[in-house]
């Protein structure tokens, strides 16, 4: 088994997959990629077992086809070290001596059968559901929600983002049980209603290669596995089991306190005043009341406290409510109007915070989080 490849395009493939590989694998064969040739396309596979990553490339000067596993880290650090220039690939398939020859060198290493590497799961036809959807807005709704998820090993079904396909509408939601979003776009549509948790380790993945894709991706999944089409890539992971909490439920529907404010001051305040927050409980305190909003914090233990007072549009009841500064200006950071919108039921029930004005009229985002005592 030949063949040749620019240095730069190999490497680019396999730090891109190369994210999938555990430093914990169970099993030692995951720490290599499955290289497989078929005609002038060279097939390269990352897996974890739980995630599995594939890229394609054309590759020249081609005999025989076959498949061969070979040591992720010595051929990244190899190739981090090369210039741009095509590098020549000979393997023999039988005692799985590789000899990489570049302009200067040669490398000698030694493979693994790549009959040995997992197989991938096969969807079943019963259960099976697809769409196709807009690279863009797939990597909107991971990148607007993943912040959320939670990494907590006593309710797993949080641990992700959860996709709701309907007829008219698909909503990305993500939740830690501190603060929610959800995420929902009218553009894009499934056939028919279903819903899977997409782990949090796959979602930061497509997160990466998404920016990249132009084409359509083919989204294909049952009750336990998903599988992610792309151009020059192909993502399969086993979902998350179990039901996702009724997130509905949890959105307070009558919030009469308004508030209007410039989002980057806003941000840049908390960031300022939270330094003088108690380390334990990063709580910062909103004040509202007339058309003024005073952000404070203090730290007892310390002698140490900071207040700071910006301009608003305020209509409702004069309220002082507390928050968890890192969780707000997360969420903050997440949103992307030049105003927000924070409404407001009372001091013990959750805010939500929305843009003011959207970027797109085929998006809807909220953004929700849970007050902290201030007594307490």
């Amino acid at each position: 088994m030949k063949f040749v490849i620019s240095s730069s395009e190999l490497l680019t493939h396999l730090l891109a997959i190369n994210r999938v590989i555990s430093s914990k694998n169970t099993l030692p064969i995951l720490d290599n990629f499955l290289f497989n040739l078929e005609g002038n396309e060279l097939n390269v596979t990352a897996s974890d077992l739980e995630t599995t990553l594939m890229t394609k490339m054309s590759v020249e000067n081609t005999s025989d086809s076959g498949s061969i596993a070979l040591p992720a880290r010595i051929l990244t650090d190899t190739l981090k070290e090369f210039p741009e220039q095509p590098l020549t690939f000979d393997i023999n398939l039988e005692t799985l001596a590789v000899v990489i020859i570049s302009e200067n060198g040669r490398f000698n290493i030694v493979g693994q059968k790549g009959l040995d590497y997992p197989q991938l799961p096969i969807l079943k036809d019963d259960k099976k559901g697809s769409l196709q959807m807009n690279p863009g807005v797939l990597l909107s709704g991971i990148s607007k929600t993943l912040f959320a998820s939670a990494d907590d090993e006593l309710r797993p079904v949080m641990n992700g983002v959860f996709l709701e396909l309907f007829t008219e509408n698909i909503t990305f939601v993500a939740s830690d049980a501190h603060k929610l979003v959800r995420y929902k776009r009218t553009d894009a549509k499934a056939d028919k209603e279903a819903s899977f948790i997409l782990p949090k380790k796959p979602a930061s993945l497509l997160k990466s290669i998404l920016p990249r894709e132009d084409n359509q991706v083919t989204i294909e999944f049952d009750d336990k596995n998903a599988f992610f089409t792309l151009s020059e890539f192909k993502l399969v992971c086993r979902l998350v089991e179990g039901n996702y909490p009724s997130y509905d439920s949890v959105i307070p529907k009558d919030n009469p306190n308004k508030l209007i404010i410039d989002r980057i001051e806003f941000y840049n305040t908390l960031k300022r005043v939270s330094v003088f927050s108690n380390q334990a409980s990063n709580l910062v305190k909103l004040q509202l009341t007339g058309n003024q909003i005073t952000i404070s914090a203090q730290d007892i233990d310390f002698s140490i406290s900071a207040h700071e007072r910006l301009n608003c549009q305020y209509e409702g009841d004069e309220m002082e409510i507390g928050f968890k500064s890192v969780f707000l200006i997360e969420i903050l950071s997440n949103l992307s109007s030049q105003d927000v919108v924070f409404e407001l039921s009372d001091p013990s029930r959750a805010g939500i915070l929305l843009p003011a004005e959207k970027d797109n009229e085929e998006e809807d985002i909220l953004m929700l989080l849970m007050p902290m005592m201030i007594g307490a």
